[in-house]
């Protein structure tokens, strides 16, 4: 199936918002590392609704005035990914979550590393917020948009206690 995509500028850099079946897929970093999220064939639709609304509601969080998405979300994964990506829909603007916790919200509290390896796989950074997902010392650990956006977000959510981590 084919997915339609429209790119956008952001203040984390240019952004690859991502629609099938007229709901978001993904959005898609500048710096992606290959295959972190598996799509089809990609053809470009900038006026595409789903993704003017995509868009919209982006420009509004950077500027402040959004604090939650409406949108309808298309998760492309397996069971337990997509378990975790709505346990982090769950995380309020402006708070964080640990891996452990994510682990514990979904009834599986030895699954840490698999919440961390599925939570690096989120197609729909921000909407999703993965962000917002930090280490057990309170620490950034890694995102997909890097660690200098990882503090942006957080920071623009009121959230930047959380100190980078090298």
């Amino acid at each position: 199936m084919a997915y339609e995509y429209k790119l956008m500028p952001s203040p984390v850099g240019q952004l690859t918002l991502v629609a099938r079946n007229d709901k978001l897929g993904a959005i898609l970093w500048a710096t992606e590392r290959a295959n972190r999220v598996r799509l089809g064939d990609l053809y470009e639709a900038p006026e595409s609704p789903v993704l003017l609304e995509t868009e919209c509601q982006l420009q509004e969080y950077f500027a402040g005035t959004r604090t939650h998405f409406e949108l309808e979300l298309d998760f492309a994964g397996t069971d337990f990914q997509k378990q975790v990506w709505q346990a982090l829909l769950t995380i309020p603007f402006g708070e964080t979550r640990s891996y452990s916790q994510i682990a514990q919200q979904i009834g599986n509290p030895k699954a840490v590393r698999a919440v961390g390896a599925a939570n690096g796989r989120n197609p729909i950074s921000i909407i999703a917020p993965c962000h917002r997902v930090i280490g057990a010392s309170g620490g950034l650990t890694g995102f997909a948009g890097g660690l200098e956006a990882k503090q942006y977000l957080l920071t623009l959510e009121g959230t930047g206690q959380a100190e980078l981590v090298f």
